[in-house]
């Protein structure tokens, strides 16, 4: 279109495997423009040098505050974005968030879970566009859901959200793989080759920062939740994914046919969510957006088992961002990310 002006966009945290990912996505995106990559610890230093498949004739810098450009992505350490975040909104500027800094409504659980205070008031529209697609649309400043909630929200909200015929569901109980890429770049002897090779590895068990999250997008929260839930995260050598398999049991016992077709109709309109015939794999969805959802019989009466697959890096990070700007900026949802 002549006299167009792309949107300019930074990233905040450009250098780890998510901001390489926006990066990435961004760079290539037919509609924005990419404007400066911000880092920290690798600030002077060449994009091509650090991560040579982005072909990128760029160096990150220091972030000092610069408000230049028209939208800015956040993806930083938990904590940072708090201090970073009030500056941009009050500059005018778009806001995509990647922290859990802004995702929980209540200060107490934020404590609890993430062991910072913050107010009230530091609560962004929680961006998951299946579930909060005009919310996020009639939003300038999001926040980006974390990639264990995305994979379990996804497969949890058609009998959540709405249930299926007045069926309550009672318990969930929910086990969740991820690649070592979900624990970020930065170097960890836990994480390390001779460490995680041939291993696989429960942890915060019981207490982990998507919990409450989770809860709180599905109607109820963590500190009074209306179901039981009970979540097993855990680690393996994977470079990348989250693999999800939620066992539901409801207070009536419907067809699996009947719960397939709820969840076909509450997606209807949902361009990265595939139901799949068989049980989902990561390679199925590693380096796209989509998460792949496959609904069985439960081995218990009046139970139904949900497996999903997403890639935690795209979907459970830089490429739902990405998905929540096309939004914010009135383009199709799956620009560039398809």
């Amino acid at each position: 279109m002549r006299g167009y002006k792309k949107p300019t966009v930074s990233i905040i945290g450009a250098s780890g495997y998510s901001g390489a990912e926006l990066t990435r996505i961004i760079s290539r995106h037919p509609s924005v423009k990419l404007d400066k990559l911000y880092a920290f610890s690798q600030a002077g230093n060449s994009v091509s040098d650090l991560y040579p498949s982005l072909n990128l004739p760029a160096h990150y810098e220091s972030y000092e505050g610069q408000t230049e450009s028209d939208i800015y992505f956040l993806a930083l350490p938990h904590g940072e974005a708090l201090r970073l975040v009030p500056s941009l909104i009050e500059a005018g500027k778009m806001v995509v968030d990647l922290s859990g800094d802004f995702r929980l409504k209540n200060p107490e659980e934020h404590l609890k879970y993430y062991k910072q205070e913050k107010k009230a008031e530091a609560c962004m529209t929680y961006a998951m566009p299946e579930l909060f697609h005009e919310e996020v649309r009639n939003s300038t400043a999001v926040s980006n859901p974390g990639c264990y909630a995305t994979s379990i929200i996804l497969g949890l909200a058609p009998l959540c959200q709405t249930p299926l015929k007045e069926n309550k569901v009672l318990d969930i109980t929910c086990s969740a793989i991820s690649g070592l890429s979900g624990a970020g770049r930065s170097s960890k002897t836990e994480l390390s080759f001779a460490e995680m090779n041939d291993n696989v590895r429960a942890y915060k068990v019981g207490m982990h920062q998507h919990t409450p999250e989770i809860l709180q997008a599905l109607g109820t929260s963590a500190s009074t939740p209306s179901f039981g839930f009970t979540f097993t995260p855990m680690i393996a050598p994977l470079t990348r994914g989250i693999y999800t398999v939620l066992n539901i049991f409801l207070d009536k016992h419907p067809a699996v046919s009947e719960i397939r077709e709820h969840y076909e109709k509450f997606y209807r309109s949902a361009p990265f969510v595939r139901l799949r015939p068989a049980p989902p794999e990561i390679l199925h969805v590693a380096h796209t957006n989509f998460c792949d959802i496959h609904i069985a019989e439960g081995q218990a009466k009046g139970s139904v088992t949900v497996i999903t697959a997403i890639d935690n890096l795209i979907k459970g990070a830089a490429g739902q961002a990405v998905q929540n700007m096309n939004i914010m900026l009135g383009y199709d949802e799956t620009l560039g990310l398809v």
